[in-house]
């Protein structure tokens, strides 16, 4: 994917496995397949009999567990997290898992989303005299639970619950069993497999197949699961609210393989590509797609229309990740270096170019100056999703109105910014049927805050830039 050079990155991925001799390594095998979902740290805690101990790093998953370092990493049970950094920031102190050791015992926490009420929570219990360690939002969880007064790990993680906000897909591990929970609005994805005798969960399911397991169902909204040595036992912890699955999941974040509440993403992103040809209408010589996660609704695109589809673009998939950061001037020259035009396909042919979806729109202006220079006489932009208008909030790095072009520009506009002959995004609508889920379902739903500005949340005011309050609609 183009993550790291467009400026939107999903903020991390997790994975869990109870009851199996390996339990180290196949949270390797899992988190290498979550690799997309964060690139800038990972971490493993492993139950050791009666003890948790874990390894983490800033790094790629292969660079972080070393062969010396698995060698401290023995159990039956084991939980793992790759990141991004959003909410929090950056350092080795955010990575995750977090591990908590008191006189009562450990407590490891692995958390996919963002909390919007994290601060407000945080003030509330550093008044009270807790110490934070980090600066990610995932520590509140473990303050909250610690204050509970409830003495079983279950009461007091259900108790912690009902006070977040957000999206989150947690994942805690004590000596004992592993606890997984998610949001009343489901806004993240989360599966649960099955290997043998043992249990995994997964924020997609593309990590369940890799290490063998068979998938059983995806957690549901505001569901609290407990896997220990006697097995699983699931119940709720709250009513759950409108499912509200975030939609990007499908667009761009989640791997072509995997399957979210039934739905294969690449089947989706080719449904959106279709959709997407009706809407354009566009006369052309070749199609091509922005590797890799638009290559899906490219040759949707194709099969649409009967343009074929070709390689019009290369990605090179040795950049280091020295280019994975988040500064402006690295994004434009990491276009250059992540991706080249094939002059022999598009030098003199009108083009055009599939992509997921436009944040700030200098991807999109180089690619298009590129395939130009590559001898393309006409560059056609097509979005297989509608134009992305406002901030998320819920573990996305998109928090302001300035940095999204759409939410200050016409299409028209970016049409001219971005130097294509045309510009067309897929609508809500379409993106809806293409997907093939309801917007507003009570268990099936999906989020579009980002291209609506509906959220499916409160916000709470210390989420929000003072300058961006009068802009999110609650």
């Amino acid at each position: 994917m183009l993550a790291e050079i467009k400026g939107l990155n999903e903020e991390c991925g997790v994975f869990g496995i109870w009851g199996h001799k390996d339990a180290a390594q196949l949270t390797y095998y899992g988190l290498h397949s979550l690799q997309h979902r964060g690139q800038e740290g990972a971490g493993i805690v492993v139950k050791n009999v009666d003890r948790l101990q874990g390894v983490k790093g800033e790094g790629l998953v292969t660079e972080v567990f070393t062969a010396e370092k698995f060698k401290d990493l023995t159990g039956n049970a084991a939980i793992g997290h790759v990141r991004y950094a959003t909410a929090g920031g950056g350092g080795i102190e955010n990575v995750q898992p977090l591990l908590f050791r008191s006189q009562n015992g450990s407590l490891a926490v692995a958390h996919n989303g963002n909390l919007v009420n994290a601060q407000s929570l945080k003030h509330q219990l550093e008044s009270q005299g807790s110490i934070f360690q980090t600066t990610s939002d995932t520590e509140v969880l473990a303050h909250l639970m610690k204050r509970s007064g409830f003495s079983a790990i279950k009461d007091q993680m259900k108790n912690a619950l009902t006070m977040l906000k957000g999206a989150y897909a947690f994942l805690v591990m004590t000596e004992t069993e592993m606890l997984v929970a998610l949001d009343p609005n489901g806004l993240r994805p989360l599966s649960i497999g099955q290997l043998g005798d043992a249990y995994c969960v997964a924020s997609e399911t593309c990590a369940l197949d890799i290490v063998g397991a068979e998938f059983i169902r995806d957690v549901r909204p505001g569901e609290l699961i407990v896997i220990n040595d006697r097995g699983i036992q699931s119940e709720p912890f709250t009513y759950s609210a409108s499912s509200a699955i975030c939609t990007m999941e499908y667009v761009y974040f989640s791997r072509p393989d995997s399957n979210i509440h039934g739905i294969n993403v690449h089947a989706a992103r080719k449904n959106m590509g279709k959709f997407l040809a009706r809407q354009a209408n566009i006369e052309a010589d070749v199609v091509t797609g922005v590797p890799d996660s638009s290559i899906s609704a490219a040759i949707g695109y194709a099969e649409e229309t009967g343009i074929p589809y070709e390689m019009g673009l290369i990605k090179n998939r040795y950049v280091g990740r020295t280019f994975i950061q988040p500064s402006q001037a690295l994004r434009e020259q990491g276009v250059k270096m992540k991706l080249s035009p094939v002059r022999g396909i598009v030098e003199g042919k009108r083009v055009v170019m599939v992509d997921d979806s436009i944040v700030r729109g200098t991807t999109s202006r180089r690619i298009v100056a590129m395939l130009r220079e590559a001898g393309a006489t006409e560059v056609h932009v097509c979005i297989s999703s509608p134009p992305m208008k406002n901030p998320c909030f819920y573990g996305i790095d998109t928090s302001t109105h300035e940095e999204l072009i759409a939410s200050n520009h016409s299409v028209e506009e970016i049409r001219e910014m971005i130097g294509a002959d045309s510009l067309t995004f897929l609508s809500v609508e379409g993106m809806l049927e293409a997907i093939g889920r309801p917007a507003i379902n009570e268990t099936c739903g999906q989020c579009l805050a980002c291209f609506t500005g509906n959220y499916p949340t409160e916000i709470y005011a210390d989420t929000v830039l003072p300058h961006e309050k009068e802009l999110v609609k609650k």
